[in-house]
């Protein structure tokens, strides 16, 4: 089933607007709660225009530590690494002290970088957002289907389905042990896997998503499914 909270949206530039907004209401009430934000960046396409929407605002940006749920085994200037996406798009414009964004090290391995993140994320449980996209085959992360449960916070994917095969993902329980989740996904490719999410299909979106989260979906992405009205 889908969270309770979802919303669709007309395009995805309203997905990313919306998305915007959120992550910034939710920066605000943590850093005045606990004096720091810290979330977990999404990769692949999808969040990149909110990330150039965060890149134009203006946050307690000082307060801010930034994560990532999944990495890619190529070199750390890899066009294709999600960090570089993030970097390019939003980081390298704005004052959060490098010490306070932590990339995974993929380009170390993935059993060896899995190793070392753990290590990093361990002490800062929960995170206050974990940002979610979803593939065409209900993956998130690096967390295809098939994937199992596992104890560690961290885990090296050796055989995913789409290149590069080898990769290092936040596994189910971390995703889920944050004090909130925003799952983005938009576009008709989406559509079948989405359906599935609504109609109880355990894909790894689905068992990484708590039923507290918000998912923002736009309209083409929702297909024929009966979702909400969609929001203007």
């Amino acid at each position: 089933m889908l969270p309770v909270d979802t919303r669709v949206l007309t395009n995805p530039e309203a997905v990313a607007e919306e998305a915007c907004r959120l992550i910034g209401v939710a920066a605000q009430a943590a850093i005045r709660e606990r004096g720091i934000f810290r979330i977990v960046l999404a990769g692949g396409s999808t969040p990149g225009r909110t990330y150039q929407l965060l890149a134009a605002t203006e946050q307690e940006w000082m307060s801010w530590e930034i994560f990532w749920g999944d990495e890619r085994c190529l070199p750390a200037a890899a066009p294709e690494r999600n960090s570089r996406l993030a970097q390019e798009l939003w980081l390298q414009r704005v004052a959060i002290p490098a010490a306070q964004i932590h990339p995974i090290a993929a380009e170390l391995g993935a059993e060896e970088a899995s190793t070392l993140y753990g290590k990093v994320i361990a002490a800062r449980l929960p995170f206050d957002l974990v940002l979610l996209g979803m593939g065409e085959d209900g993956h998130t992360a690096s967390l295809f289907p098939g994937a199992v449960e596992n104890c560690a916070p961290v885990i090296a994917v050796h055989d995913a389905p789409k290149p590069p095969a080898r990769r290092v993902s936040l596994t189910f329980q971390t995703l889920r042990a944050s004090r909130a989740q925003l799952a983005l996904v938009t576009g008709a490719e989406k559509s079948c896997a989405l359906a599935a999410w609504q109609h109880g299909e355990q894909l790894p979106i689905a068992r990484a998503v708590g039923t507290s989260a918000c998912l923002l979906v736009d309209a083409a992405a929702c297909g024929s499914a009966r979702l909400l009205p969609t929001i203007p």
